[in-house]
């Protein structure tokens, strides 16, 4: 997952490159985003860089290319491009390509990726890591883009869900009241908890009695996922 910004850059750079042929110039990026300078543009770009999401021409540093994209963003029909686009730098124009990768052929086995740890309990740095993958059969994943997280902490054992247990996610930017989800905070802090509405605010609720429901206003809350599943290791004794 990303932040807030390295969000809103993305799919700045993305859209930006699809309505016009051209990759946004810093300037751009650093208007687009309200930044006061462009180092914030320069280090938002390195950190795009390093999760594998965008690219650097090889002769122009500043020309850059969408290589691949969330799945959450390519569900909504946001795509990284097959066809050459034109990177622009300072008003000169490079050859850029930006990739798209191809659907997998039919096969009997899948799996999602393991994004990274989850709170179930405090909230933690938002997760953005590919650390692993969960191999799955395909009919237990149904429609959607999907992911896995390795639950951190003990405020959803009410539900079954402990500490080191795999949940499987569905991203979606909504669920239905009660449902147990991926919550994002405020653009950086994300956390696992029971999603209850109320009338300019939600309830971010545990299962254990221990913790306190968390009560947030609707427009710091982002939705991110659903649980839909639950993986759990059993370790051999002696």
């Amino acid at each position: 997952m990303l932040t807030r910004k390295q969000h809103e850059l993305l799919l700045f750079i993305l859209d930006h490159c699809n309505t016009t042929g051209t990759s946004p110039s810093f300037e751009e990026m650093k208007e687009a985003l309200k930044l006061r300078s462009k180092s914030g543009i320069h280090r938002l770009v390195t950190a795009l860089e390093e999760r594998g999401f965008i690219r650097r021409h090889p002769h122009r540093a500043r020309a850059l290319e969408v290589i691949r994209v969330p799945d959450y963003l390519a569900g909504n029909g946001r795509r990284a491009r097959r066809e050459p686009v034109l990177a622009a730098e300072n008003g000169s124009t490079v050859a850029a390509f930006a990739r798209r990768a191809e659907p997998p052929p039919p096969q009997r086995h899948a799996s999602v990726p393991i994004l990274g740890r989850i709170a179930a309990g405090q909230p933690i740095e938002a997760i953005d890591s590919h650390d692993a993958e969960l191999p799955i059969a395909p009919e237990y994943l149904g429609a959607g883009d999907h992911f896995a997280l390795v639950v951190t902490g003990d405020s959803m054992i009410g539900d079954g869900i402990h500490d080191g247990d795999i949940v499987l996610i569905r991203a979606a930017q909504d669920a239905p009241n009660g449902a147990i989800v991926v919550a994002l905070i405020d653009g950086f802090e994300v956390t696992l908890k029971r999603l209850r509405r109320r009338k300019d605010a939600v309830a971010l609720e545990s299962s254990n009695p221990a913790y306190q429901p968390r009560i947030i206003p609707a427009d710091r809350v982002r939705i991110q996922g659903r649980v839909v599943g639950l993986f759990r290791r059993f370790e051999a004794n002696g």
